[in-house]
């Protein structure tokens, strides 16, 4: 059963997030918990519902160790309990038909709604540059999705770009169609050496209200 959260508990989960250095390498993540996580973060928003974001997820510790020389030997791939690929689907769109194929089918479109539906899609995402952007955009949502579900769930984390994503493709045979958009570690962060939060801006600082 999906627990659905107060505001409080939401507001406590976005200011105690934080991105972990110093995970416990003793404590395992089982592939249940992990599939309970993506039940809920696949509900992330994307642009026309396209899900964008694909995940490789590593539990494994020698493949960890491999993951850990291609991100250039943070000490965090090798300790978290697992390490995450987070990749954007270049071909998203591809996936427009089936993805809106059910909503044809109940009726809720029409044939021509339908028709004109994936007509806009396809024209929407003719240019390369587009997709490549929708795709770090889309997985990008998803895996701060992520991060806030596995801190809900005792769970830490910490978004990496310190990698070499030929690397990684090579390791794991990613196929051409996804971008690699971060790694992304999970553990439980040991918490004798807490680090305190660093500076963050003023409201003031960040918000405009209207024009320049």
């Amino acid at each position: 059963m999906v627990q659905v959260m107060n505001s409080s508990s939401v507001e406590e989960i976005v200011r105690t997030r934080r991105s972990a250095n110093n995970f416990d390498s003793s404590v395992k993540i089982t592939r249940r918990e992990a599939e309970e996580m993506f039940e809920l973060a696949k509900f992330a928003p994307s642009a026309y519902n396209l899900q964008h974001a694909h995940y490789v997820v590593v539990d494994d510790p020698e493949l960890k160790l491999k993951m850990k020389e291609a991100a250039y030997r943070q000490h965090k791939v090798e300790t978290a309990s697992a390490a995450l690929i987070i990749l954007g689907d270049l071909e998203a769109y591809k996936d427009a038909e089936r993805i809106y194929e059910g909503m044809l089918h109940l009726g809720i479109l029409d044939e021509l709604t339908y028709k004109q539906t994936i007509d806009s899609i396809h024209a929407a995402y003719q240019h390369e540059e587009f997709r490549k952007e929708e795709a770090i955009r889309n997985a990008s949502l998803s895996a701060m999705q992520f991060m806030l579900i596995a801190k809900s769930k005792g769970w830490d984390t910490c978004p990496m770009i310190g990698f070499d994503p030929e690397q990684m493709r090579s390791l794991f045979n990613i196929p051409d169609r996804y971008h690699i958009v971060m790694m992304m570690t999970i553990g439980k962060e040991k918490t004798n050496h807490p680090r305190p939060r660093g500076y963050r801006k003023p409201v003031g600082e960040f918000v405009q209200f209207g024009p320049y």
